[in-house]
């Protein structure tokens, strides 16, 4: 179905030509004024210039024509030249019944459909999930599935940590504790263990104990840079620790992301793309876009126009070490071979913009992606406490990620049982996915790249804009459905007979259009601020109508047709954010 604004625009855009004008100044938008009108055109004004007219005379004589459709119960020109629209209570309800009749809810599948990469969660193997991979998790996995929802081809790459200096401390203080490993024996020549010589817990102790021990060490920290180095480089036994480290590290993972609803369809590694390495660095140097500087091997990505200071790319330390710069351009040259995506989209905290302004204009210069691949940063903002800081512990440590989903869902678990009487499974159960609703909807309903005030009391409340709130409204027609059995699939939703009725019917409208603009934008929270809005205008229309107790059999259908409409749509959009609902709370 075509967005309700463009089949307006049409209309104005035909009136304006009919009254003798370019049909380019028929734009309809929104009403800025609501309490006046639903929707407006302000072309009158930009072609008052080119006809040498008085906007309110263009204004009217557009206006004139558009009193002849009966789309529109109200068109009105003001001064200085402003055309105010509202549609007829016909026209919108024959929307809704096309909405309510089609499978997606009137949400057409793009025709222009793309291959996309997002590159989310980025945690390092080895060590448990904290508050800061909350945010390219949450967000990463919404973004995802809205591109699928309008017919892009997406795949979601966790994109892990494993090849750096936390391994060789991993693989050092392993080998302090347990000296006697066969891994270590290098005299060795038989299979290695198929169990791994530690478990999760102990291996997520051995990092920052050997990372701790590091900073006061020099000759321990200069053992793991060389155990780093005996990996990389294909020693028998760490590579078969660093099996067992993954192994480990990955299970526990996709326990974690699973608790969140998130999932990826690829488990790639910073590892993976070494072995593009040595041929992209000789691609570089021979085609004479990489340079020695101070020693180091660098691209320059400087561009005539720039105004702020980009220094050159790095791609080799002087001692021929490689950076998280070479890791991620060999990785899109691994991503261009395999995937050969339209769009890359890297999730990621704000603060590294400018390194993926240098990794981005390294890619394009160089040539190893593609000139047409839309390589996109979506930098977020901080999680922050209620002291405006970045989230802590109260004893002012990392909080760890299953942690904070165990503190919102006590928070839940107490509010959903408070002064009733529920079966403790059941309540579990409610709490579980309410919760995850919370923490979901309390980071995406703000603009990913502003920072945010992580507020476990607010964001676990059952009343206003809020994950729960939004989950309670469906809970509530899903109710109501129950209560009147409705089966209304041959019934024709009628024109409003009220206004409450009317304001939700136009916020049904615009559902399409705001999940292709947030698909457009990567912008989760336009899809928040829609149900948050269509939630409130559904809670005012079901406390101004006795929907249950009418007793005009046609009007009541009409309405239970209607509560479907809105369950699904709102259901639709909280599995885009990545939660569900229950069916009771």
């Amino acid at each position: 179905m075509n967005k309700i604004i463009d089949q307006i625009s049409e209309y104005v855009k035909e009136a304006f030509v009919s009254a003798g004008y370019d049909e380019k100044y028929g734009r309809v938008t929104v009403s800025n004024r609501p309490d006046l009108c639903q929707y407006q055109c302000n072309g009158a004004m930009p072609a008052a210039k080119e006809y040498k007219k008085a906007p309110i005379m263009i204004a009217g004589a557009v206006a004139d024509e558009l009193k002849k459709e009966s789309a529109f119960s109200y068109v009105e020109a003001v001064n200085p030249g402003f055309i105010n629209i509202n549609l007829s209570d016909e026209y919108i309800a024959d929307y809704i019944n096309k909405m309510s009749s089609d499978e997606r809810c009137g949400c057409d599948k793009t025709d222009n459909p793309v291959k996309i990469v997002i590159d989310y969660g980025g945690p390092n193997v080895a060590k448990p999930l904290h508050v800061g991979h909350l945010r390219s998790a949450i967000i990463g996995e919404s973004v995802k599935r809205i591109n699928r929802f309008v017919g892009n081809e997406v795949v979601g790459d966790v994109h892990l940590g494993d090849w750096g200096l936390q391994m060789g401390l991993i693989i050092t203080e392993l080998k302090k504790r347990q000296p006697d490993l066969v891994y270590f024996d290098e005299n060795y020549e038989g299979e290695y263990p198929s169990k791994p010589p530690f478990t999760i817990a102990e291996l997520e102790d051995i990092y920052p104990t050997a990372n701790a021990y590091a900073k006061e060490h020099p000759e321990f920290k200069e053992e793991a840079k060389n155990a780093t180095f005996l990996m990389q480089n294909n020693n028998k036994g760490y590579i078969a620790l660093w099996k067992h480290i993954l192994n480990v590290s990955i299970a526990d993972l996709k326990k974690n992301y699973e608790k969140l609803n998130v999932s990826f369809e690829k488990w790639g590694k910073e590892s993976d793309a070494q072995q593009y390495i040595p041929d992209m660095v000789k691609y570089m140097k021979d085609e004479g876009y990489a340079y020695i500087s101070e020693g180091a091997l660098v691209v320059d990505v400087k561009e005539p126009d720039d105004t702020k200071e980009v220094p050159p790319c790095m791609i080799l330390k002087s001692d021929g070490a490689t950076l998280y710069n070479t890791t991620d351009l060999a990785t899109i040259v691994e991503r261009r071979k395999n995937e050969n995506p339209d769009m890359i989209i890297y999730v990621a905290d704000k603060r590294q913009s400018l390194y993926f302004e240098q990794v981005f204009r390294c890619a394009k210069k160089t040539k190893i992606i593609d000139p047409d691949t839309n390589l996109l940063f979506l930098g977020f903002g901080t999680m922050n406490g209620k002291d405006g800081k970045p989230f802590k512990t109260r004893d002012g440590g990392v909080m760890r990620l299953e942690q904070l989903l165990t503190e919102i869902n006590d928070a839940v678990y107490k509010k959903v049982t408070d002064n009733k009487e529920i079966e403790d499974t059941l309540a579990h159960e409610i709490a579980d996915k309410v919760s995850i609703a919370a923490v979901k909807y309390g980071d995406l309903s703000n603009q990913a790249s502003k920072d945010y005030i992580f507020d476990i009391e607010r964001f676990s409340s059952f009343e206003g804009n809020t994950g729960p709130y939004i989950l309670y409204t469906i809970v509530r027609i899903k109710s109501i459905l129950a209560k009147l059995d409705g089966k209304a699939q041959d019934i024709t939703i009628l024109p409003a007979a009220s206004d409450t009725e009317k304001d939700l019917m136009l916020k049904l409208t615009k559902y399409n259009e705001v999940i292709f603009n947030a698909c457009e934008e990567s912008a989760p929270h336009k899809i928040c601020q829609y149900i948050y809005e269509l939630s409130d205008v559904f809670n005012k229309f079901y406390h101004d109508n006795r929907i249950i107790s009418e007793e005009d059999d046609n009007r009541r259908n009409s309405w239970i047709k209607l509560l479907m409409l809105t369950q699904k749509v709102l259901e639709t959009c909280i599995d885009l954010l990545g939660f569900e609902a229950p069916d009771r709370m």
